[in-house]
């Protein structure tokens, strides 16, 4: 039995509206991630104030979480992307360093092809 272990990736967190999910979600296939998880409804404090989460028309009318694990060489491509929708509206890209233990569920191919 193999000894478990940790690889090294990067987190990656986008708060947009609801609205600007579906150009985050095109962005994030072009990237060729391999999966992200989406929390609707998102309430917070931030740079413009205190933002509660209500549904009032649909999800598109409030903020949303899209969290991805990605390796790190698609981090700047993911900011580039992004660069244009920040300049344009509210939303932000925090990173930060995770260790996974399945590395094969986010890269494509063969994951010791593309090392740890």
């Amino acid at each position: 039995m193999e000894k478990a272990r940790l690889y090294p990736m990067k987190k990656v967190d986008i708060i947009v509206s609801g609205e600007r999910l579906p150009f985050v979600r095109d962005l994030l296939s072009k990237v060729q991630v391999t999966g992200y998880t989406i929390i609707p409804n998102v309430t917070g404090m931030g740079h413009s104030g205190f933002y509660e989460g209500n549904l009032i028309f649909n999800e598109n009318s409030s903020l949303a979480l899209l969290m991805t694990v990605v390796r790190e060489d698609k981090v700047e491509l993911i900011l580039e992307g992004l660069t244009p929708l920040f300049e344009r509206y509210s939303g932000i890209m925090y990173v930060s360093d995770v260790g996974v233990s399945r590395q094969d569920h986010f890269i494509h191919g063969n994951p010791e092809a593309e090392g740890p």
